[in-house]
């Protein structure tokens, strides 16, 4: 029995010493993480992205209201690979359909997220708050 008393306080302290080793290491990994960028800033991607909306896009189609974020992915090229919309709604294939064809509308090519110095895959996060006749960015 007191075999088992000494070995039960040296486990403990051994795991605590292991979580603290897991802990310092995902730090470290984002330490020289850079995220991607947008010629002008995020202000001016959420200017010229909703302006295209806007030109080439009916999104009167779309029982769009309220608060919509957008999702999108930045490839290690810069290019916008994917864009997810949330909160579903109704025909929301079709409306990401089109929100694709507004950014691939849009003039200017992101800088790539770096992570040690190697471009990778990253998200950006957009909010926009759609009503009948207008937008406004968050």
């Amino acid at each position: 029995m007191k075999k088992y008393l000494l070995i039960l306080p040296l486990l403990l302290l051994s795991g605590k010493g292991f979580s603290q080793l897991a802990d310092a290491q995902p730090q470290a990994a984002t330490a020289n993480y850079q995220k991607a960028e947008f010629p002008g800033g995020d202000e001016t991607f959420q200017k010229e992205f909703m302006n295209m909306v806007h030109a080439y896009i009916d999104t009167a189609l779309y029982a769009v209201q309220g608060k919509v974020t957008f999702i999108f992915n930045i490839d290690p090229k810069g290019k916008i690979s994917n864009i997810d919309v949330l909160p579903k709604f109704k025909n929301n294939e079709m409306f990401i359909d089109d929100m694709k064809y507004a950014a691939k509308k849009v003039k200017g090519k992101w800088k790539p997220a770096l992570q040690n110095g190697i471009p990778v895959d990253s998200k950006f996060v957009m909010s926009v708050n759609f009503s009948h006749n207008t937008y406004d960015h968050d």
